[in-house]
């Protein structure tokens, strides 16, 4: 499957705004897989469908959570934002017939993140972070990292969005908690 081919798929399911996103995330995520060495076609195509589940209905994704055994039952205890990447995930999946586990994981991690992320899913959590269509405290720090050291932006993004959700007062899921944990202490080992 080519790029437009992929681009019409996930055109139909997202909102223009979205879909614009996306667009940029892509973008993004090509960049940083040229400056990190990762994969540019498993880049590409994780980018073009992190968000393939966004604007699905929640008691949809609710469903889908609650009936397979791969997607944990915890999220259903925490916002229903973090619910469209592991449901998205099994959607490409089972509805675009993408098998490659590689860009499953990274769609399915662009949320929370998780201990010992792949460099693609780096790349792609970090391409949804900063692209550039992304306005809010603490992004430009986030992408002027981004610029030379991969592992310290994604840690300064999860440590941002921890941060900004205990100022909401909403929970941190589990995962992005100890994706933070793991990489702060890579970087304070490497000194």
């Amino acid at each position: 499957m080519n790029r437009e081919e992929m681009l019409t798929i996930v055109r139909k399911q997202l909102t223009k705004a979205r879909y614009l996103h996306t667009l940029g995330v892509v973008d993004t995520a090509l960049w940083l897989a040229e400056q990190y060495g990762a994969d540019r076609e498993k880049a590409e195509t994780a980018a073009i469908f992190h968000d393939y589940a966004k604007y699905r209905p929640k008691d949809e994704m609710a469903k889908i959570i609650q009936e397979n055994e791969e997607i944990p039952k915890d999220l259903l205890d925490y916002h229903h934002e973090l619910w469209h990447a592991p449901v998205g995930a099994y959607l490409v999946k089972l509805e675009v017939g993408i098998g490659d586990e590689e860009i499953l994981d990274a769609i399915r991690y662009h949320t929370t993140g998780r201990v010992d992320m792949t460099l693609l899913e780096k790349v792609v959590y970090l391409a949804d972070y900063i692209e550039p269509g992304r306005k809010f405290p603490g992004v430009d720090e986030v992408r002027e990292l981004a610029k030379t050291n991969l592992d310290r932006a994604v840690c300064q993004a999860l440590e941002n969005t921890i941060h900004f959700l205990e100022r909401k007062g909403q929970p941190v899921y589990p995962l992005t908690r100890l994706a933070y944990r793991a990489l702060k202490q890579k970087e304070v080992g490497h000194g």
